[in-house]
């Protein structure tokens, strides 16, 4: 059997995840619909605001043509009751205007709330292949400055969007009524409109997208070089980086520019259709006023309507902007959210047997294990690992130590074959029954924001303070947490920079004991430790280890002393098995890996 030496997967193009057909609208239909209640009556407010609106200038045609005409005959009647209609339709356009606003900014909150909510839930199931090739930067710009496109969308497009709309079905029934020759001959004017919107979205809907890309290139770029700002400042990358931020930047800033280009054309060229349509309509209606066929004050009612009619061009001009860009949002969102993990949630979960005081047994039956590029990095292979035992597994950097540890955590599910823990199928655990199960300490240590104690406890949220030192003190951990400005309340800040590397590892391991899990992967997990922290781990973990199942991944091999068994891979297989002393005696890898060690220590 052959295999390629990959401990990772190969980097693939965030953008080559494809957006499944309606997901965009799917996913706003299930952020609205808990809503409908509420929209049915921000629909309503609007639409009666808007008729209590566009009365004005009817009851201006009526002022003129009736009411002035009565008052010369002293009869004030009319005009007085064409100007409280007035003055009432304008309280009730504002109070209507008013509530809808409100109503609407909290459920554009609520909706923004969710949609938040659902990218972060969503990116934590995702697995970690997904992960090792999909940035974290491009996950933040999703739930950032995606979401802050919708939002202005939500806060301020729409409501133009609907007042355009109604008015200008208003303003067109209206038109018609008042005259129907004028009327057609000004609604004729939607034609070279349509065309004009039309050519505007093809054309800027494919430069917002390079604008979401963009941005979303900006925060990778930002992110990545604030988060390795350590190897930056170490090997002078500053310059270099800047370069390529500044590339970045610049193909952000173009898109912009774009867009607003894009956006200049349409207003320019919908202004100028919209000035020689109204030119051409007054000019007809002054004739038909001199002709005698059409009242002076309907000729000034239909050029107040056209102007309602007109103005409101750079607002759409606005919110087709905001559209757009919102749309090529709405897209890459809908593409995450639509993106199923690779390691699913069983649909009918088995439950584990009881735990024994002899812990799990761990069998790999047939497995192998390909990334999706289709490259194999574990060769079929069966392996038992007895409940209780600790084995140790070493071999050189891309053996495949670290794959097989990420097989058992069920980071991934494997291409062919089972995992079973005491017989049951990982994939048929429940996530929560296989967290407490089995519990991996990795070389990384990460530590969150918060104190010692509350990073201690995040396998056991409801840990006592008693059981958080005694986990430290049996690690070893107790005496430099205890050393600390505030002990164990100190904050150890962002990803635990206030204690040393060392310190960190140790605080994972307490962590990990306190989880108390049945089988536990260490996975390169003291390699931060100098001499004297690493023997006194080990004198802690060969009581630690009792009565548990263990696993420790390992390229020091003082480390595997503590090991009942030694598995030493190589490209994937399993070259040598036995126990430490056995394989120390012999004439194999291990024997040669132990030779080495030895020699690098005089």
């Amino acid at each position: 059997m052959t295999t390629v030496l990959e401990e990772s997967p190969a980097p693939v193009d965030v953008e080559e995840i494809p957006v499944p057909p309606g997901a965009p609208a799917a996913l706003l239909r299930s952020l609205i619909g808990p809503h409908r209640r509420r929209v049915v009556v921000a629909m309503l407010m609007i639409t009666v605001q808007q008729a209590a609106l566009q009365a004005g200038p009817l009851l201006v045609a009526l002022a003129i043509d009736r009411g002035i005409p009565a008052l010369r005959h002293h009869d004030g009647g009319p005009l007085i009751a064409v100007i409280a209609a007035y003055l009432g339709c304008a309280a009730l356009s504002t109070v209507l205007q008013r509530a809808f606003i409100r109503l609407t900014g909290l459920l554009n909150q609520d909706i923004l709330l969710e949609l938040r909510t659902r990218i972060f839930r969503h990116a934590q199931r995702l697995g970690l292949d997904f992960h090792e090739r999909y940035t974290s930067g491009r996950i933040i710009s999703r739930a950032t400055s995606d979401v802050d496109t919708l939002r202005e969308l939500l806060n301020e497009g729409l409501q133009e969007l609907l007042a355009v709309g109604l008015s200008v079905c208003y303003i067109a029934v209206i038109l018609v009524v008042m005259d129907w020759r004028l009327g057609l001959l000004a609604l004729a004017s939607a034609l070279p409109m349509a065309l004009l919107v039309r050519m505007f979205r093809r054309r800027s809907s494919r430069v917002y997208r390079r604008s979401r890309t963009a941005v979303a290139s900006v925060i990778v770029r930002f992110t990545e070089t604030m988060n390795g700002i350590r190897p930056v400042q170490a090997f002078r990358r500053e310059r270099a980086n800047l370069t390529a931020f500044e590339e970045v930047n610049h193909q952000y800033a173009r898109a912009n520019a774009d867009g607003l280009l894009e956006m200049a054309r349409y207003v320019a060229f919908s202004r100028a259709t919209a000035n020689l349509w109204i030119t051409g309509v007054v000019l007809v209606g002054a004739y038909l006023v001199t002709d005698g066929s059409l009242e002076l004050g309907v000729l000034t009612g239909f050029v107040l309507y056209l102007r309602r009619l007109y103005d409101p061009i750079d607002q759409l001009a606005m919110f087709l902007n905001s559209y757009q860009s919102a749309g090529a949002a709405l897209e890459k969102i809908s593409g995450l959210l639509a993106h199923e993990p690779s390691v699913a949630e069983p649909t009918a979960p088995l439950p584990l047997p009881a735990t024994t005081a002899t812990g799990r047994e761990v069998s790999f039956e047939s497995v192998r294990f390909a990334y999706r590029t289709g490259k194999e990095v574990l060769p079929t292979f069966s392996l038992l690992l007895p409940a209780g035992s600790t084995t140790a597994v070493v071999g050189a950097t891309g053996a495949g130590k670290s794959t097989l540890a990420k097989l058992l955590a069920r980071f991934y599910d494997p291409t062919e074959g089972r995992v079973l823990l005491d017989g049951v199928d990982l994939r048929d655990l429940a996530g929560p029954d296989l967290r407490r199960g089995v519990v991996m300490v990795t070389q990384e240590s990460f530590l969150f924001s918060g104190t010692v104690a509350e990073n201690i406890a995040v396998g056991r949220p409801d840990a006592t303070r008693a059981e958080i030192e005694q986990a430290a003190r049996e690690i070893g951990a107790h005496g430099f947490i205890s050393a600390l400005p505030d002990g164990y309340d100190t904050d150890v800040r962002k990803r635990g920079g206030r204690i040393s590397a060392g310190q960190r590892q140790l605080v994972a391991f307490a962590r990990a004991l306190l989880a108390d899990p049945a089988v536990l992967i260490l996975d390169e997990a003291t390699s931060s430790l100098d001499v004297p922290g690493e023997q006194a781990v080990q004198r802690a973990m060969r009581t630690v280890l009792a009565g548990r199942t263990a696993v420790i991944i390992a390229h020091r091999l003082s480390t595997v002393e503590i090991a009942d068994r030694v598995l030493v891979m190589d490209a994937g297989h399993i070259v040598e098995d036995g126990t430490p002393a056995d394989l120390i005696t012999a004439t194999g890898r291990f024997a040669d890996l132990h030779t080495a060690w030895r020699d690098s220590l005089v």
